[in-house]
């Protein structure tokens, strides 16, 4: 006998739909898997023999082939063992074959029977609450009991939650009414531990003013200084400067977090990602990638932060590789014959010494690398690289004892309140933030004014033609966080002041 089971697999972060079609015929006991299926496929026959029997149902005593349609599209993942046993009962007489098929399954198998997440699942029940992958409206998807952030996401979810596989087989016989996911509430609770505060900052008002900048406009920032001048503190504070996250990127975040991460998920994420990866991470692990390819860091930070501390300690290739999301807002990944694409819309703060020791410039002396190593250091960062990054501040060491009488820093609060409105009076005038303007819209919200105009070109001595139009968006910037309709020349000023990278780091600064 025939039968199939829809369900689906991950390419990127997409699901693509799979028909599993099972069938049974006379033989020696057999259990095969085709049509493309990787390891962690074929291994479902083990789990899925171990499955059946654990909820009372044994493998059918015949030659049982599995087909996983289309057949030229490679299938991975844990998600499908679900749906390979629905289709296995439906083709050997267990359960009503028709109401199999109107029944979409994705989730991962356990050897007694419990059905757990898999990779993907969120992003497969989003497209089920949407209305299903070309599917009948009518048609439900058994899924994982973790279904909290895929009632928030859905205007009409249609994702009933099993505990295990029995309970499946009694909602498909139509035993168990498929309940959709109920209680809790769609926020995520308050953290245990709040995010870091910029009252904390003392004595660094330049620094603090550049990430409120930053903040604003989503711009990138590069912080340059010495060991203990505050580049990570200052690093850590952005995220809570930021708004929160719109209902259409939170559903964004959390489908490149499922497509990456098996784990469950409660909640739509509130707070914009911020994601901090080790200096010595791969390309792979940095940009995504491996077989089959799953999104990177600069994905996971995908409408959050990425902050690379130690900037020139990044593998060249990794680095190389940013010039991509940071120019486009997505990466492509050419992995074994096959490209797959990521969203990566991160906003990049960086922070690197001014030579390999970290004391270059310091008083008294402290620096003993040569002239030629601090050359090779800092050509660990490209100019290109540099160049795609909006904002460089130099961070000088405040010195500690005018830190302890220097007063606390202004709350986060206050200039998280300044950020959402610079960004809200962007989104009205353009429909995004300052740092995805392009040419056409520089001319028209920045360089209207023929001295405006004017003074970045007198200003802008140096740089590049794209550097010229970061001070331009950066210029919009500032005087949307002073409210002004029009940017004037000593917004411009200011910008060039922050666009400019600097020649070197100082070493110490005043707190006043």
């Amino acid at each position: 006998m025939l039968a199939f089971v829809p369900s689906a697999t991950l390419v990127g972060v997409a699901p693509v739909p799979v028909r599993i079609e099972v069938h049974v015929a006379r033989g020696l006991p057999s259990l095969t898997v085709v049509g493309l299926p990787a390891a962690a496929v074929r291994e479902a026959r083990e789990r899925v023999r171990a499955a059946l029997a654990s909820s009372g149902c044994a493998l059918p005593r015949s030659r049982v082939l599995i087909h996983l349609a289309p057949a030229d599209l490679r299938k991975d993942g844990a998600g499908l063992d679900l749906g390979i046993a629905l289709a296995i009962l439906a083709a050997d007489g267990r359960i009503p074959r028709e109401a199999a098929s109107r029944w979409h399954a994705y989730g991962e198998l356990g050897l007694d029977g419990t059905v757990r997440p898999a990779a993907g699942a969120f992003a497969v029940a989003l497209g089920e609450a949407a209305g299903g992958h070309g599917a009948d409206a009518s048609r439900w998807l058994l899924a994982p009991d973790d279904a909290r952030a895929i009632r928030a996401a859905g205007p009409r979810p249609r994702v009933a939650p099993v505990r295990d596989l029995a309970q499946a087989i009694r909602i498909v016989r139509g035993l168990e009414e498929p309940a959709p996911a109920r209680g809790g509430s769609d926020r995520p609770p308050a953290p245990d531990v709040p995010p870091p505060d910029l009252r904390d900052v003392r004595g660094q008002p330049r620094a603090v003013w550049a990430l409120e900048v930053a903040a604003a406009g989503r711009h990138a920032l590069l912080l340059t200084g010495p060991p203990g001048s505050g580049k990570t503190m200052l690093a850590r504070r952005l995220p809570g400067l930021l708004p929160d996250l719109e209902h259409a990127h939170a559903i964004e975040s959390a489908r490149v977090r499922s497509a990456a991460d098996a784990g469950p998920m409660r909640h739509l994420p509130e707070r914009p990602p911020f994601r901090a990866p080790h200096a010595r991470i791969t390309p792979a692990g940095l940009l995504g990638g491996g077989r089959p390819p799953r999104p990177g860091e600069v994905s996971l930070a995908h409408r959050g932060v990425l902050f690379l501390d130690e900037l020139p300690e990044f593998a060249r290739d990794a680095l190389e590789g940013l010039r991509q999301p940071l120019q486009e807002g997505r990466i492509r990944v050419d992995r074994f014959g096959a490209r797959t694409e990521f969203p990566a819309a991160f906003q990049l703060i960086a922070a690197r010494n001014p030579c390999p020791c970290g004391w270059y410039g310091s008083e008294p002396p402290r620096c003993r690398c040569r002239p030629d190593a601090r050359a090779r250091y800092g050509r660990r960062v490209s100019g290109p690289i540099l160049d795609r990054i909006d904002l460089h501040l130099s961070v000088a060491r405040v010195d500690p004892a005018e830190s302890v009488a220097a007063p606390s820093g202004e709350p986060s609060a206050h200039v998280a309140a300044r950020v959402l409105a610079a960004r809200r009076i962007a989104a009205a005038r353009q429909g995004g933030p300052n740092a995805t303007l392009r040419s056409a819209a520089i001319e028209r919200w920045v360089l209207a004014e023929p001295e405006v105009r004017a003074r970045l070109a007198a200003t802008a001595t140096g740089l590049t033609a794209r550097g010229a139009m970061r001070a331009a968006r950066v210029a919009r910037t500032i005087a949307d966080l002073a409210g002004r309709e029009a940017v004037r020349p000593d917004d411009v000023d200011a910008a060039i002041d922050l666009v400019r990278l600097p020649a070197e780091a100082p070493a110490t600064v005043d707190a006043a």
